[in-house]
């Protein structure tokens, strides 16, 4: 197996100072013997010292010291190929980790404006409406209001003896100082007749605009001369003191105007958090101020982000990508082309000579209809779409809509779905994200001035117009760029045109028109004058606009509505489409040849790190599709048990019926497996339920949220938690959860069996998340990325060789009959990788009475074939004997039928089936497990 080949599997590992290099190879031995082929890093390049998930890169040129060093890396390496393993790294080309004091790029454009050498390697607005921010950069970083920070002495002046540099400082942030006025805060010592004073004099003589070059070479010689001089006690108080004079005293707001006017003049403008909202100039990841967009569109950043990159594929240590958030970027599709070509070029060869190209896929959320661009040239997605798919499978229709209906009973919540999702859309556009729509909304009066046709609109008829527009946007985005526009991206465009018309009553539809004409670059032959004139004002709008359209929609669906609107919170999921929370099995089938014909190489995941649930949780809360009205008395039974537990605020129930009915689901999702959890194992269990208690609330923006906590809601939230779940004798509402639950422990397992095999068999590459392969009930971040138990997974590992699918099936609950298909699937897909990759995708035929509980193909290449067999929406199936997973004979006297004649054998279990032109016999095939894989014995 060449390490450059299309991956047979990958495990995701997650990478900080918890689990660094040596950690991940002493674990290789283990993953080989699971049967991966390579391991899928989380990001390790230079990130903010602390950083948990590696996603805030402040050095593309250096490894994370944190994780390790080169040699670690090679060590880590070498564990790899010693067994046979790849390396793909998750790279974060979108974004930078900016503010504090690591980020030499950042800090670049702080000391030196919009003439830094780095000044275009962000996505900044030099030139916004705002006069105050001409030629500045808002920093949005204070805790209170800049007049409060300044007077309360939080904002100094420094001087930094070793460096030689002035730098303002505030908290841990660290802001330099213009070089042109070192000579005004050291003037005592200018004077001075030494080298260091005649550098000082020199700089503070240049033209603040003249080209860079000169201005840096004179200020590296002045802060050396500098550093120099304060060696020198007496020349060090000299300029201590002169610093000094820039200092105030708390209370005396008259002692502070020299240091606001000396940053009055610097090349940024200290603001308040919440300015950013309003009004920030640079672009950021979605609403986060400390990570900052970079110009990846830009050749020279492209080269000088990816030297480090090119330099591991060139050495052979990294053999494919992931690509985070590719809709980040002005244009993904350059960057994929541009990406593939300097991976490719650089890929080393095999032993005979082949140079391959680098696995590449993108982090892309596919919305309702959407594909990934045919024309991009990667092998495809990070598997969100099929994640959304495969849990949809399991999701019964009229169960859900029984589950809509309870939910609205409960909650008194009547808005429709497409009300709600509006007004989350609107939330973020109005809140979040309001100054990117400023900005948006500025370019676009500029544009409609240039024309005599469209400069009668006014500024509020196109923020209207443009608001309703985004608001009614189906997808992430479009990528229209000067090369054109697609025909899905005009059908995209026209379908957010007719809905906002639509929404917009009292609108000017004729603005409306005008935005449309310019996303749709129709304007270059409607109004040709006007594009020639605008031309570049046009594409720099169409493609900020994309930009935002994709933040707006992860923030208002995946961090909003989906914690506010969760009848069944399973379908709530990251590339899920609320619109259509369940999946036929024929669409199902339809989706797998479609993916085969188009993308045979994409990335099938089940579970990330981004994920709202773990894989298993969200199998077992699927199952209350098959319970609604069950589910709805239990939930009204609860509310009974616990309302000694509730409060009211303000007049308003604490917690919100929305917010209880959604912990009852989280505590029934995450129930162990093994049973009741008690003593520690219960405070723990609990903490997890509080902490995401809180961090859902935050998320729903409701009663609660991040920027405005609400801290009596808070305390009524997490205490009504922990009261539910005390340790008392007699509470009565955990040991009604515990009953319930131990129905959903086991057809939650049998579909989060199913959904594994699927995953390993279906057309793509299978992605398993880290401890994944026993039962995981882990919630969101940062619950899903606690530290793995490597060692007791490798023990079971180890048991099982020994014991085998007979003690497998016996430890069920304890996710040991999942570690041992995973490891049978993953040795199958080694043993038949061109199967796996290039096979042919044969819906089976089933049963009229059994279509609707069976997922049958088979896949076939050459003289190979297997047979896929997997059980869903089993509740009214006989039940097993107490403490089995699966009953016999659940299938008795059905069929599958479309594979060819001959001896197959279950990977699984072992056993021999015979197919012939009547097909297979269920209750043979799936006797011992509802699932099942067959393979031919040709």
């Amino acid at each position: 197996m060449s390490p450059f080949s299309i991956p047979t599997a990958t495990y995701r590992i997650q990478l900080n100072r918890t689990f660094t290099f040596d950690d991940a190879a002493a674990v290789v031995p283990y993953l080989a013997a699971l049967g991966v082929s390579h391991v899928y890093a989380s990001p390790f390049l230079k990130a903010r010292a602390g950083s948990t998930h590696g996603y805030d890169i402040v050095d593309y040129h250096h490894l994370n010291p944190e994780i390790g060093d080169e040699q670690g890396l090679a060590r880590f390496g070498a564990a790899l190929t010693a067994y046979g393993l790849g390396l793909i790294l998750d790279f974060v080309p979108n974004h930078m980790g900016v503010g504090k004091a690591d980020n030499a790029w950042w800090l670049d454009v702080l000391e030196w404006g919009q003439y830094a050498h780095h000044a275009r390697h962000f996505d900044i607005d030099w030139h916004p409406a705002k006069h105050a921010l001409e030629g500045k950069v808002l920093l949005p970083i204070l805790g209170r209001a800049y007049g409060e920070a300044l007077t309360a002495g939080e904002i100094a002046l420094r001087f930094d003896a070793g460096g030689g540099a002035l730098d303002f400082w505030y908290s841990d942030h660290r802001l330099p100082l213009r070089p042109q006025d070192y000579p005004t805060v050291l003037a005592p010592l200018v004077d001075d007749r030494s080298v260091f004073a005649r550098s000082i004099s020199a700089i503070g003589e240049t033209d603040p605009v003249a080209p860079p070059r000169s201005l840096y070479e004179m200020a590296v010689a002045m802060k050396q001369a500098l550093a120099t001089a304060a060696a020198e006690p007496a020349t060090l108080a000299a300029i201590t003191a002169a610093v000094g004079r820039y200092g105030g005293a708390p209370g005396d707001t008259d002692s502070f105007a020299a240091l606001h006017a000396l940053l009055e003049r610097q090349h940024y403008r200290l603001a308040h958090w919440r300015a950013a909202a309003d009004e920030i100039n640079y672009r950021r990841f979605f609403d986060i101020i400390d990570l900052a967009g970079v110009r990846m569109d830009r050749v020279a950043v492209f080269r000088d982000a990816h030297e480090l990159l090119g330099r591991l594929v060139a050495d052979g240590a990294l053999h494919g990508l992931r690509i985070d958030h590719v809709d980040g970027m002005a244009d993904p599709q350059r960057y994929c082309r541009r990406l593939n070509a300097f991976a490719a070029a650089l890929a080393p060869r095999d032993a005979a000579g082949r140079r391959w190209r680098p696995y590449i896929v993108v982090e892309k959320i596919l919305g309702d209809g959407e594909r990934l661009p045919a024309d991009w040239p990667v092998s495809g997605t990070t598997g969100y779409d099929y994640l959304a798919l495969a849990n949809a499978l399991f999701v019964a229709p009229e169960g859900y809509a029984r589950l809509v209906h309870c939910w609205r009973g409960f909650t008194g919540i009547e808005d429709g779905l497409e009300a709600a999702i509006d007004r989350c859309r609107r939330l973020m556009i109005d809140r979040s994200l309001a100054s990117e729509l400023t900005y948006l909304v500025d370019w676009l009066q500029e544009i409609a001035e240039a024309s005599w046709f469209t400069r009668d609109f006014t500024r509020k008829g196109l923020r209207d117009a443009l608001t309703t527009l985004v608001a009614a946007f189906p997808v992430y985005r479009t990528y229209v760029t000067e090369r054109g526009i697609g025909d899905a991206d005009r059908r995209t465009i026209e379908r957010a045109w007719r809905q906002a018309l639509s929404r917009s009553a009292g609108g000017d539809p004729a603005a409306l028109d005008f935005i449309v004409s310019l996303l749709t670059l129709d304007i270059a032959h409607q109004r040709p004058e006007h594009f020639t004139i605008s031309r570049d004002a046009i594409l720099r709008f169409v493609t900020r606009f994309q930009q935002y359209t994709g933040a707006i929609t992860a923030k208002a669906i995946e961090d909003t509505l989906f914690y506010r609107v969760a009848p069944l919170a399973s379908a709530n999921e990251v590339g899920a489409n609320p619109r259509r929370p369940s999946l036929s099995i024929e669409a199902f089938h339809q989706a797998a040849a479609e993916r085969l014909a188009q993308w045979p190489n994409t990335m099938l995941a089940s579970e990330t790190h981004d994920t709202k649930r773990a894989e298993d949780l969200r199998a077992r809360l699927n199952v209350l599709s098959e319970y609604p009205d069950e589910w709805a008395r239990r939930v009204a039974r609860w509310h009974e048990l616990t309302a000694a537990y509730r409060t009211t605020i303000d007049g308003a129930p604490a917690p919100t019926p929305a917010d209880e009915y959604l912990i009852y689901q989280t505590i029934l999702g995450a129930w162990p497996a093994t049973g009741r959890p008690r003593d520690v194992a219960l405070g723990n269990f609990t903490q997890r339920i509080a902490d995401y208690a809180l961090k859902a609330a935050r998320e729903a923006k409701l009663e609660t949220c991040w920027t405005a906590p609400n801290e009596a809601y808070e305390r009524t939230l997490g205490g009504f938690v922990t009261r539910i779940l005390a340790p008392e004798a007699e509470n009565r509402f955990l040991e009604s959860m515990a009953r319930f639950a131990g129905d959903f422990v086991r057809l939650g397992a049998i579909n989060g069996m199913a959904q594994l095999v699927l995953k390993a068999t279906q057309p793509g590459v299978p992605d398993f998340y880290q401890g994944a392969e026993l039962w995981d009930t882990s919630l969101v971040d940062p619950d899903n990325r606690c530290p793995v138990d490597f060692a007791a997974r490798r023990d079971a590992l180890t048991a099982l060789d020994r014991g085998g699918y007979a003690l497998a099936r016996r430890r069920w609950r304890e996710g040991w009959l999942k570690l041992w298909l995973t490891r049978q699937l993953l040795a199958l897909r080694a043993r038949f990788p061109e199967l796996f990759r290039c096979g042919s995708y044969h819906p089976l035929a089933v049963d009229d009475a059994t279509k609707n509980h069976l997922v049958a193909y088979s896949r076939r290449f050459d003289d190979s074939e297997i047979v896929v067999l997997v059980s869903r929406l089993v509740r009214r199936l006989p039940a097993p004997a107490p403490g089995a997973l699966w009953a016999s004979g659940s299938f008795a006297g059905r069929s599958v039928r479309g594979m060819r004649s001959g001896r197959l054998t279950d990977v699984f279990t072992g056993a021999g089936i015979d197919a012939c032109e009547n097909g297979i016999a269920l209750d043979r095939a799936l006797a011992e497990l509802p699932v099942a894989v067959l393979r031919a014995e040709r």
